[in-house]
């Protein structure tokens, strides 16, 4: 059992005994004890709370009852508990021996790669992640794909945490962009001036080049859309994101599903006709203003096929949870997408939306430009090219969703320990060349039940052990807070705990002693476990040399 649901299990035992807590029926339960590592090691291994939180329901200050649960604690301490403290107004803090450490890579060796760090968050729910949903009106770039990796990470993180996981893209494959689209097709085609609205991108001569089709914007659209889309595919996956389901917005116009999602809306009063349009009382639902569903033309809006599209996700598909991930624009689309879902008779808190903030990207002293239409932005290939797919994935993952970033494309191409990614993956080279070194030396690893970690007590190897103890409550969290950028700082710390023993705690050197030597190499495969989690999480490889 780990150290923490000990821990909480004593707690909850000895608060019960405690007069002030059991005269006030104000039992807790070992799933309610909140524990934490403090921020300074010299207060303790781990510390609670729990004091300060029931203090004023039972009566009594928060230092008397730390103080009386802390002297409670100590009558029967928990297994490798040497010292129980009080600090400040009431937080208990424990000292542990070393001997919980030893559990815990114990506890990553038998779990192994499969099975460690995979806490149950999820309960099985469903839970529909979208993202990129690009329009295939241009190769994918750098502005709307850099948060691709955020989405694919995330779904690897609640997949492993117990959800059940469907990655979709959204094509937008149809409207006034696809319209506009074939129009700068024909352009090309004829060799007349691409439209001010249009696409100027060499791909659509390349793309005009290929067609043999009717002059139809629409038809040399979607010709042009669909050459596109297989692009995008192609480049997505060369970063390693992969998608269950690409759902077409055609299919979602052709089939009717808009229609019928406005005359549901219609039904419950929520639709109203105006200058030729038809509006969605979104006001009546917390949006700022009305919105538009279907224009004056006959087009349907994207929020109308943004309804129809949640509501099959919702209502047909029956997700029990949906995540779009959005770029910064569609800002002013989230409150009317909420109105709408709740319109629909969905509790709009199933329904979440990040944004993912404005990335820049410099070249050492220069920045590189991230536009679109014009034609020159900086295609997501060509940054994969460029400094690799590795590399790709960790920068945009190496801060949150919601802070804009700019990243400095001259350091993710040095191979050297400032490079974050070289930094990371290294520690995965060194470790496998610790393995390669043992073999050459005829150094087999011990079976783990005649091998004693007990004799890990140096400091760099026990730092090592709590940076692996710590991941299964990192993967927890990075799944709740819809953050897969806390396995990416995890993973870094790691690689710096692994990178301090390597260089302080030979494992191999002559004169190692054997015991202690069979104890690290046990401590160098609980290491390329855990990075394997972390990395795997992340959707970067780990290599075996460098």
């Amino acid at each position: 059992m780990p150290i923490r649901d000990d821990l909480a299990a004593a707690v909850a035992d000895a608060l019960a005994l405690l007069p002030p807590v059991r005269d006030a029926g104000a039992a807790v339960a070992p799933e309610d004890v909140h524990l934490e590592r403090p921020a300074r090691r010299e207060h303790g291994d781990w510390s609670t709370n729990v004091a300060l939180v029931l203090a004023k329901r039972v009566g009594t200050n928060p230092r008397a009852l730390g103080e009386a649960l802390a002297a409670a604690l100590a009558a029967r301490p928990a297994g490798h508990v040497t010292g129980v403290e009080v600090a400040g107004p009431g937080f208990v803090n424990f000292r542990l021996d070393d001997g919980w450490l030893h559990d815990a890579l114990a506890e990553v060796l038998e779990a192994g790669e499969d099975d460690y760090a995979r806490p149950d968050v999820g309960h099985g729910e469903r839970v529909q992640v979208e993202f990129v949903s690009a329009n295939p009106t241009g190769p994918i770039h750098v502005g709307n794909g850099w948060w691709g990796s955020y989405g694919d990470a995330l779904a690897r993180v609640l997949a492993r945490t117990g959800y059940r996981v469907s990655r979709e893209y959204y094509v937008n494959d149809t409207g006034g962009q696809i319209r506009r689209l074939g129009a700068s097709l024909l352009a090309r085609r004829h060799g007349t001036e691409v439209p001010e609205d249009g696409y100027q991108g060499e791909y659509v001569s390349e793309l005009a080049t290929a067609y043999e089709g009717p002059d139809d914007v629409t038809v040399a659209g979607r010709f042009a859309a669909e050459r596109i889309l297989e692009r995008i595919k192609a480049t997505l996956s060369s970063v390693g994101i992969v998608f269950d389901e690409w759902y077409s917005q055609a299919s979602i116009e052709e089939s009717g599903a808009v229609e019928e999602t406005i005359a549901e809306l219609a039904a419950k009063g929520l639709v109203f006709d105006q200058d030729g349009a038809t509006w969605f009382r979104a006001t009546e639902l917390g949006d700022t203003r009305d919105r538009v569903l279907r224009k004056s033309n006959g087009d349907a809006t994207y929020l109308a096929g943004d309804l129809a599209y949640h509501r099959d996700k919702f209502l047909v598909r029956g997700f029990d949870r949906v995540i779009d991930v959005f770029g910064a624009d569609h800002h002013g689309q989230v409150a009317s997408l909420v109105a709408g879902v709740e319109a629909l008779g969905v509790d709009p808190s199933r329904l979440e939306v990040k944004l993912g903030q404005m990335v820049s990207l410099m070249d050492g002293d220069e920045a590189v430009k991230m536009g679109k239409r014009a034609g020159n932005a900086v295609a997501l290939d060509t940054l994969v090219a460029d400094i690799g797919p590795d590399a790709t994935r960790l920068l945009s993952l190496m801060s949150s969703l919601d802070q804009a970033t700019t990243f400095d494309l001259a350091k993710a191409r040095e191979q050297s320990m400032e490079n974050p990614v070289f930094y990371v993956q290294y520690a995965s080279a060194r470790i496998a060349a610790i393995g390669r070194k043992a073999a050459e030396r005829g150094i087999a690893r011990r079976p783990r039940d005649e091998v004693e970690l007990g004799l890990l007590v140096h400091g760099r190897e026990l730092e090592l052990i709590r940076a692996l103890e710590e991941l299964p409550e990192v993967v927890a969290d990075a799944a709740v807070d819809r953050a897969p950028t806390k396995v990416t700082t995890w993973v870094r710390h790691l690689a710096g705990c692994f990178h301090g023993f390597y260089h302080d705690c030979p494992v191999l050197a002559e004169d190692v002693d054997p015991g202690i030597a069979q104890a690290r190499l046990w401590l160098v495969e609980g290491t390329r476990v855990g990075l394997a989690i972390g990395l795997s999480l992340l959707g970067i490889s780990a290599p075996e040399s460098m």
